[in-house]
């Protein structure tokens, strides 16, 4: 999955330091495509060298890697570099890079959302301590936004529940859906299956997690046993696809990253 990037280490420990000429700045514009480029088929990032400013914010360190946020609107021109969204570079990269990029683009996206206050509409400045940013008029505290959301393994014997969605990727999917005000996750997992596609489950087990930087999610995954009537009434505004496929004719996504296609190649491979 994207976090797999052992050896190497993700430190997001908020520190208070200088950039170095050598440490990664990373430029978004104000769509949320970032500046990047790339030489044999390896993504190549702008450090505080090609980016002539000293307006920026430390996000976190890979290893002895540190990496800069670019907190101001500049001209950039770097031969071979050019503007991507997130969702492209998914498509081309993996490893630490791309994780990388997954959790700088959760950080460039709450800082570009929060420049004032929702209390009293100050100025948000950020905070030297601690990750946060705080109203300089009324002292509010505004942390990182992180939704969470289930990603469900529907089970029914030899077959698991696939979908795919009406809008957005396009490939073979797990029912998921956020996590409502009031509710525990095995209380989603129950709720998002049923509205999705008509069927109630037992059984829930959890699975594993993952931080999906890209939607701003911590996604939780789960599997479970249909509970009765296998029937599939599918929510026609949410998906487009919604079958019991059996593990041996479970078609994967193309690649690795997400924890929904390793939950379906658990199951194809009969590891669950």
């Amino acid at each position: 999955m994207i976090q797999d990037i052992f050896p190497s280490k993700l430190n997001n420990e908020y520190k208070n330091q200088d950039v170095k000429d050598e440490d990664y700045v990373l430029v978004f514009d104000e769509n949320g495509k970032l500046y990047v480029g790339e030489d044999s088929g390896k993504m190549l990032l702008t450090t505080k060298n090609d980016v002539k400013t000293d307006k920026v914010i430390y996000l976190f360190c890979i290893d002895d890697e540190k990496y800069f946020l670019c907190n101001e609107d500049l001209e950039i021109n770097k031969e071979g570099f050019s503007y991507y969204t997130i969702r492209e570079l998914r498509d081309r990269y993996s490893g630490k890079d791309i994780m990388a990029m997954f959790t700088a683009y959760h950080l460039w996206k709450w800082y570009a959302d929060n420049k004032y206050c929702g209390k009293c509409s100050g100025k948000l400045s950020i905070d030297k301590n601690e990750r946060a940013l705080r109203c300089d008029e009324c002292g509010n505290v505004i942390y990182p936004r992180i939704n969470p959301a289930v990603i469900v393994g529907v089970l029914n014997d030899n077959s698991i529940l696939i979908t795919r969605y009406n809008r957005g990727y396009a490939h073979n999917a797990l029912v998921a859906g956020f996590t409502e005000i009031g509710e525990t996750l095995e209380e989603t997992v129950k709720r998002e299956v049923k509205e999705e596609t008509g069927i109630k489950v037992k059984n829930i087990r959890y699975y594993k997690s993952q931080p999906w930087g890209m939607a701003q999610d911590i996604l939780v995954g789960f599997y479970c046993e249909a509970d009765g009537d296998c029937e599939i009434n599918m929510d026609k505004d949410e998906l487009k696809y919604a079958e019991w496929v059996k593990r041996e004719d479970v078609v994967l996504q193309p690649n690795d990253l997400s924890l929904t296609n390793e939950m379906m190649k658990m199951f194809k491979e009969g590891k669950i």
